[in-house]
Order: structure tokens, then sequence, then C-alpha cells
């Protein structure tokens, strides 16, 4: 197994046990800022515990607008062997995007509300 996969096995571990214990530790908090999305909660299972939002702040940050953040996304999930879809990247790219860049989005409707969208239909 390569070494960035056992790294990156570890790093999701840690966030697993991170998350559970934030949410042990405040239930009513949880409770009041209502549900994650899909997109927070593959962040925060798979990549947060390598990932802290000062990755995302620093100077050689390597996404500069939508398409590159999607990249980004599509990249470390791939070097992960995480098998996302389509839709869980642009999920996890919208969530870092409104937490965090705020690029302007591209007309694309990939992910849970695309999908809510077509099963309405």
């Amino acid at each position: 197994m390569p070494y960035a996969a056992i790294v990156l096995k570890r790093c999701a571990a840690v966030a697993l046990a991170a998350a559970a214990l934030s949410l042990a530790a405040a239930p009513a908090q949880a409770q009041t800022t209502g549900a994650p999305t899909r997109g927070e909660l593959l962040y925060t299972t798979h990549c947060i515990a390598c990932h802290t939002t000062q990755m995302h702040w620093r100077e050689g940050r390597q996404a500069s607008d939508w398409d590159s953040l999607r990249a980004q996304v599509r990249r470390w999930q791939a070097e992960a062997q995480l098998g996302w879809t389509e839709a869980d990247i642009v999920e996890v790219a919208r969530y870092l995007n409104e937490r965090i860049y705020r690029y302007p989005q591209s007309g694309l409707r990939v992910g849970m509300a695309a999908a809510r969208s077509a099963a309405a239909r």
C-alpha cells in the first residue's frame, strides 16, 4: 500500500474519532445548527484530519477558482482511493466553497441538490 494511502487512512480514522468526540461533547449545538450536508459529512470523515482550515488559507493553495477547487477535491479523493462519484466531489467542493473559498460557481447542477430536483420531476 502506498505511503500516501496509509497516511490518509490514518487521518480518516483520527477525523472520525474527533468527529465522534465533538458530537458527544456538544449535542445541543449540533441540533441548533441543522443537519450537515453530504459534502460536509464526506469532508469531515475523510479529509479534515489532514486538511485543517489553515490548509485552505495558505499561500501556496492550489484552488484558485471553482473548477480548480473541484479538480483538487477530485485529485485528493483519488489519491486516498475513496471512490467518490462526481456528485460526491461536487458536494465536497460546494461545502468548501461555501465555508471558505466563495468562488463563483458554474451552472453545474450535480450532487444531492440535482438528485432531489430530478426525483421531484
